[in-house]
């Protein structure tokens, strides 16, 4: 019973953080209650899933560790902070470059990521025992699906510390006397439990819109889960650094490998994988954005309305979380919507990837953003080595409670409809000899959009792509164009073996833009820029293959040699700043280490794999 009221408590404390809990403040005083009553009732129970999501607005958890380091450096996505040849190497430069190491500043904490997530699962995993106790989830259909959202919580939560930590302890049962220290277990345990509970929780979750619970994306619903459900099955069924068999746990060094369990194969996993795909997207209760910007207009404008484009997002609360003050465009002290402050753009497109796009893609230019503002409200360039994501705006926090400081509001985004259309795509290629219909028409859907106002373009590329091999190729890169700054690349490259393949490509073509050969060899090397109309956007010439001469028209202002190789300009692509794209192999350092902080308080159960053992 104690345990149980804390965790209520705990959930009473989350109506500050999470945006849709109102109506627990009007119950009576949680620590009257015992667990049958509690879980029986539907008010008390859905605090407990507020409980459970107020973990991620902790200071070291998802807000402030988890969520601003994870994912970068990639072949698409890096750290920006790297800014000179003689910048002392620090704590945030060893997680992005792969360089941590077991004691890093950032994240080797009492309160540390790794730990928080862990207390979420602890929540989740009392959620679930209790509904399925008293909560009548057999005949209560609102019940049920607070045990749906309960598992699906627990499932994400997972996901992203095997993503992040590789093999770590399972725990799927309240802690109690006898099991309050564990030892890691292999993924392969984690992952079965994983699928089968979100095979459980779509049978309980309503559909977006269903309900009055599911009219927000900060709330689970059953597309989500079956979206969630591939993404996990991807992981599972691809490659990764793993111990020996049966060596979890023991300092094993591992290899990169697809798991031994046969109940984790491809073929066993990507039929049940692409049948939840298949019913969401004929379920009909997601689809996209008809435009690009739009999307990216209203993330920042807190729309939260379900039966659109996003799936879910984390539930901080408007004065809580800091994804704009992390990865919006750099601001260095302007005033904009009535406040000042200096933050957004830590990390950034890598500078080669604006080059990627097609001069038609709608995204090139929402993604990828080679300008900043200054503090006196100017809008200029900011160098060809510093890119930012153009999906992060504080310009277009239209709804904006933003006053400034480390806490912006906005709720970042864990799945879009567009990841449901490439999943599908890229598994239902898997399944077959060569590209079928539907994998085509998934990849279109995308693409159109991307190509509005030249859909027979974006036709035309699809129809070309005749092989299997040619259509994974499509999907590798249609993944990287859609969802530069999301996040998601990291994960991908891992699972298709090719992380450090892909960022020693990745550096070889940053050396070739700072010296303009291969691909970049028709630069002149010069730009131009001026405003535009909406006065908070400027307009670059100068990168385009059309654009190697002066342009026409007035207020264009140039800078001369601006693609150039000068090892004492920050600005530029020195090679200090490319070679810290990655500092240590990446097949090895893919994961980081389970930090000093935890395994001395492990009582000896955690022990690190990987490099990390000989820390």
């Amino acid at each position: 019973m104690k345990k149980t009221i804390s965790l209520i408590l705990g959930a009473a404390a989350a109506v500050s953080m999470i945006s849709s809990c109102n109506s627990i403040l009007e119950q009576e005083s949680p620590s009257t209650f015992d667990e049958s009553v509690v879980y029986s009732n539907y008010s008390l129970a859905e605090g407990t899933i507020f409980g459970i999501c107020h973990v991620f607005g902790e200071t070291n958890c998802y807000r402030g560790r988890f969520l601003p380091w994870y994912g970068f450096n990639t072949d698409i996505e890096w750290y920006n902070g790297y800014g000179s040849s003689s910048k002392p190497f620090d704590g945030k430069n060893e997680i992005a470059s792969y360089g941590i190491t077991t004691n890093n500043s950032q994240m080797n904490l009492d309160n540390g990521p790794f730990n928080m997530m862990y207390s979420a699962v602890e929540r989740a995993n009392l959620t679930i025992e209790g509904l399925r106790k008293y909560g009548n989830v057999e005949s209560d259909r609102d019940m049920a699906h607070l045990l749906g959202e309960a598992l699906t919580l627990r499932a994400m939560i997972y996901y992203d510390l095997v993503k992040a930590w590789g093999d770590v302890p399972a725990r799927f049962s309240p802690v109690a006397a006898d099991n309050m220290y564990v030892a890691k277990s292999s993924r392969d345990v984690i992952f079965k439990q994983l699928l089968a509970d979100l095979d459980e929780a779509i049978g309980y979750l309503y559909e977006p819109l269903e309900s009055g619970i599911t009219a927000r994306t900060d709330r689970v619903n059953k597309t989500f889960a079956q979206g969630l459900y591939a993404r996990i099955a991807l992981c599972a069924a691809g490659y990764a650094l793993r111990p020996d068999d049966g060596a979890v746990g023991t300092g094993d060094s591992g290899s990169i490998r697809l798991s031994s369990d046969p109940e984790l194969s491809q073929d066993v996993l990507y039929p049940k994988a692409l049948a939840h795909l298949k019913d969401a997207i004929n379920s009909g209760k997601g689809k996209l954005t008809p435009d690009y910007e739009t999307l990216w207009r209203n993330f920042n404008s807190f729309d939260l309305n379900a039966g659109n484009e996003v799936l879910y997002s984390i539930p901080f609360s408007d004065g809580r979380g800091r994804w704009n003050y992390t990865f919006a465009i750099k601001n260095e002290g302007a005033n904009i919507n009535g406040a000042s402050f200096s933050q957004g753009g830590i990390a950034g497109p890598l500078p080669t990837v604006w080059f990627r796009y097609d001069s038609d893609d709608v995204r090139r230019d929402i993604t990828c953003v080679n300008y900043g503002w200054e503090k006196t409200g100017a809008i200029t360039p900011a160098g060809i080595a510093k890119w930012y994501f153009g999906k992060y705006r504080f310009e277009w926090m239209d709804n904006n409670p933003y006053g400034g400081g480390n806490d912006d509001g906005i709720k970042p985004i864990v799945m879009r409809w567009s990841d449901i259309l490439l999943m599908a795509a890229e598994i239902e290629n898997e399944l077959n000899d060569a590209p079928t219909a539907d994998a085509k028409s998934w990849l279109l859907e995308v693409r159109s959009r991307a190509f509005k106002g030249n859909e027979t373009k974006a036709a035309d590329y699809v129809n070309s792509l005749a092989s299997k091999e040619d259509f994974f190729e499509a999907i590798v890169e249609e993944r990287a164009l859609e969802f530069c700054g999301e996040f998601l690349r990291k994960a991908d490259l891992i699972r298709w073996n090719r992380l450090s393949e892909n960022l020693e490509k990745a550096k070889k073509d940053m050396y070739d833009l700072r010296d303009r050969l291969g691909a970049y060899n028709y630069l002149s090397g010069d730009i131009w820029y001026r405003l535009n109309d909406d006065e908070e956007s400027i307009t670059i010439w100068g990168l385009d293959r059309d654009e190697q001469t002066a342009p026409e028209g007035d207020d264009w202002e140039q800078i001369a040699a601006y693609v150039k190789y000068d090892d004492a300009k920050k600005s530029d692509l020195f090679e200090g700043k490319i070679e810290n794209i990655y500092l240590n192999n990446p097949d090895q350092y893919m994961f980081w280490p389970i930090f000093d902080n935890t395994v001395a308080n492990s009582q000896g159960y955690i022990v690190n794999d990987y490099v990390y053992a000989a820390e």
